[in-house]
């Protein structure tokens, strides 16, 4: 037995013992007060009364005289020892009619001589038996002359309580026998799902991510397996997302380098005599390195994301300046594409601090996409609001819109969902970090079959010098 059960077993079977024994030395202590508490308390009500009849019908009695007296007047019912002792504590006469001549020094004789009673529990020095005795002066004319002493012997009493404490100590062995037992079964139930969330760790450590811990109890240990079961989900999803990248770039990386390396071949072998087919070969080895380009770059971005290396090189612009930059850089794909491009700019300056290579790459990407998904004879509008403190740039398209099941992760890495375009699934989710470092907002809405509408909320900053 290991770990936690061994932990919880011991410290609970030990805090019981513990509290076992303290009450079982309360209940020994009670039982031993009430037993020789109820039989001092008896002798010293008979041997105040047989000493005060004695002290005041023999008042002018001496000492062998009272003790004569006394032996005459004992009750034959009467089981305790009675003794006349001097004031040495020799003794003159007792109950049995013997003159010992052996002397008491018992604490309760010297105590009876000086407060006028004494009590004394403990072994007799004669007999070494354990002894109960009561003394009290006995007096002539009022002078103590002597001490009247009562005595019991204690051992049946030691034994009776004895006899009471083992049956004590033994409900309080089976009290903790059910105790260790009980917490023992208490530990199995705590420690029992735990161990399942183990194996399971231990499984998906081995790269079975199917696997679930099951929630016994709602409690802690069953919130752990929740929280646990969707890690795992959350893994499983992750493991299936990166598997599908894997994939997708494959796909990406040899798609541009098969027609890289396919019309270098045909180039080399036509020997670049025929012109216009070693310039069709030329653009299209440029149009598929810029491709190759564009995911590395989507790469390294993303690498940067998850390493937290990502730094703005902020400054003062004009929005509008970034906007017509992009429309320019777009107004050729809009022509060869037959897709209307139209970008509503203010008249007034959009003040912003950003970093203008960011934000360009931002509304670039967003472009990208839309012309991506945006048929022949669609629109894609580039629209602006304002209000005081922060400027809405909407990019929305005609194309065919993303399906209701896609919308929620559109903005995952790596999510390509149900489309076919080419790409790494990673643009959008670089957008929505870059929007969120600038401080701004980034929303995605779409109807399927009407278009998508993607708008970036920024702050606006302090009007600009000069604009």
């Amino acid at each position: 037995m290991k770990g936690i059960r061994a932990r919880l077993v011991i410290h609970f079977g030990l805090i019981l013992l513990l509290i076992v024994l303290l009450l079982e030395g309360l209940f020994y202590w009670a039982v031993h007060t009430y037993y020789f508490g109820t039989a001092a308390e008896t002798l010293v009500t008979r041997s105040v009364t047989f000493t005060n009849f004695i002290n005041k019908y023999t008042s002018g009695y001496r000492l062998k005289d009272k003790a004569r007296y006394i032996l005459e007047n004992i009750s034959k019912e009467e089981n305790a020892k009675i003794e006349v002792l001097d004031l040495s504590g020799k003794v003159i006469l007792n109950s049995y009619g013997f003159q010992t001549a052996e002397v008491i020094d018992t604490p309760d004789v010297s105590e009876a001589l000086q407060s006028g009673s004494g009590l004394y529990v403990g072994k007799s020095p004669q007999t070494k038996e354990r002894v109960m005795a009561v003394s009290h002066p006995l007096t002539y004319l009022g002078d103590h002359v002597g001490v009247l002493r009562y005595s019991v012997s204690a051992e049946p009493l030691d034994a009776a309580v004895y006899r009471i404490a083992l049956y004590g100590a033994g409900v309080g062995t089976v009290v903790v026998v059910f105790a260790f037992s009980l917490s023992l079964i208490i530990a199995n139930r705590i420690v029992g799902p735990i161990q399942e969330l183990t194996r399971a760790a231990t499984q998906m450590a081995t790269g079975n991510f199917s696997a679930r811990a099951r929630k016994r109890f709602d409690d802690e240990v069953g919130t752990l397996a929740e929280t646990f079961n969707y890690m795992a989900e959350e893994i499983s999803k992750n493991e299936q997302m990166k598997n599908d990248f894997i994939s997708s770039v494959s796909h990406e990386l040899r798609t541009p380098l098969t027609s890289i390396k396919g019309w270098g071949e045909t180039l080399i072998s036509g020997g670049l005599e025929d012109k216009e087919e070693t310039l069709l070969g030329l653009e299209v080895i440029s149009k598929e390195t810029d491709r190759l380009i564009g995911l590395v770059e989507e790469l390294l971005d993303f690498s940067k994301f998850q390493s937290g290396e990502v730094k703005l090189l902020t400054e003062r612009l004009d929005l509008r300046d970034i906007l017509e930059d992009v429309r320019i850089q777009f107004a050729v794909r809009s022509q060869e594409k037959n897709v209307t491009l139209d970008v509503h700019l203010p008249g007034s300056p959009l003040p912003v601090s950003v970093d203008p290579n960011r934000m360009k790459q931002i509304f670039v990407n967003l472009l990208d996409n839309a012309f991506k998904f945006t048929p022949g004879g669609g629109t894609i509008e580039v629209a602006l609001q304002t209000d005081q403190t922060h400027v809405r740039v909407s990019v929305r398209d005609t194309g065919e819109g993303i399906s209701p099941a896609d919308l929620p992760h559109v903005t995952e890495k790596f999510y390509k969902g149900q489309s076919r375009q080419p790409g790494s699934g990673l643009g959008l989710s670089i957008c929505r970090e870059l929007v969120r470092l600038h401080g701004g907002q980034f929303e995605v809405a779409s109807t399927r079959g009407e278009g998508t509408t993607v708008t970036v909320v920024l702050p606006l900053a302090k009007s600009l010098g000069g604009i």
